[in-house]
């Protein structure tokens, strides 16, 4: 039986891959876009199952006329797909103010925006499921991308708490943590605009390899991604919260893991090493 999604970020990418294996099983889809341009074919080739909508996720407004579409058009929302983005190149010291809040914008601030919009409805019909596409950088960090790492982090965060809260309504939450995709991510990577050419010695590499990401003969298809959560939507049993996807994935995150561990291992062997400091009733606490 189909199930009704709502799926942002659909014109190219896995989004586009994933609203594509969706129509093609049978479900009914609101797919969006900046621009929906890029969205014609989709709704041409599946006009009964596909609704093509403009949605600014900066915007609230645009966002609220989005849900209301969306569940009018298909008549609820049962799945709801964050997974819009854009990415910013910039070390720590480069990035402007205006640059992150644009990140956290996109990558924070509109996907909880289209999650609250989207609960009320959940809770109503008794179920749902909430998906928020992140990355392997949601566990880890990479040089030149902090402000894109920060906000994964905060998706993450932000996604298992929500897991707590939506469970007594049956309200499903699955982070996504995909590795290394051939989509346009790496091509359209923005740069922040102030540039200090000390951070080269770290950062140019990683740039340089973020932009390849494409051409990479190991890089995963969208396809494959997409048949992933095909499986996981499907899956009548309890899913992990956080759910890398992709094989390169797996080999990302564990290395995470372990580095985590010894951090931790590291960090309590020297706090319990530590002199201990015993300071006078009135002196510095």
């Amino acid at each position: 039986m189909g199930r009704r999604w709502l799926v942002t970020g659909c014109s190219s990418g896995l989004g586009r891959a994933l609203a594509t294996a969706a129509a093609r099983a049978g479900h009914s889809l609101a797919v969006t876009a900046r621009r929906t341009a890029g969205l014609d074919e989709l709704a041409a080739a599946w006009p009964d199952r596909v609704v093509p909508l403009r949605l600014e996720l900066r915007d609230a407004a645009s966002c609220e006329e989005a849900v209301r579409t969306a569940a009018d058009r298909l008549g609820g929302i049962d799945i709801l797909v964050n997974n819009a983005g854009a990415g910013l190149f910039g070390a720590v010291e480069e990035v402007s103010d205006t640059e992150l809040r644009d990140q956290l914008e996109t990558l924070l601030i509109g996907p909880w925006r289209l999650t609250r919009l989207v609960l009320p409805l959940m809770r109503a019909q008794g179920n749902g499921h909430i998906l928020n596409v992140s990355s392997v950088v949601g566990r880890m960090a990479f040089p030149g991308l902090a402000a894109y790492v920060a906000g994964k982090h905060a998706l993450e965060g932000m996604s298992q708490a929500l897991a707590i809260e939506g469970a007594p309504h049956n309200i499903r939450v699955t982070v996504l943590e995909p590795g290394m995709f051939a989509t346009r991510y790496g091509i359209s990577l923005a740069e922040a605009r102030h540039r200090v050419p000390a951070y080269d010695v770290t950062n140019r590499e990683m740039l340089e390899g973020t932009r390849g990401v494409a051409d990479n003969p190991e890089t995963g298809h969208p396809d494959d991604f997409a048949a992933a959560v095909l499986d996981m939507v499907a899956a009548d049993v309890p899913l992990p919260v956080r759910i890398p996807v992709g094989d390169d994935a797996y080999g990302y995150v564990d290395q995470a893991e372990q580095a985590s561990r010894e951090e931790f291992a590291a960090a309590r062997t020297l706090v319990r090493g530590l002199p201990s400091r015993r300071w006078p009733a009135d002196g510095p606490r």
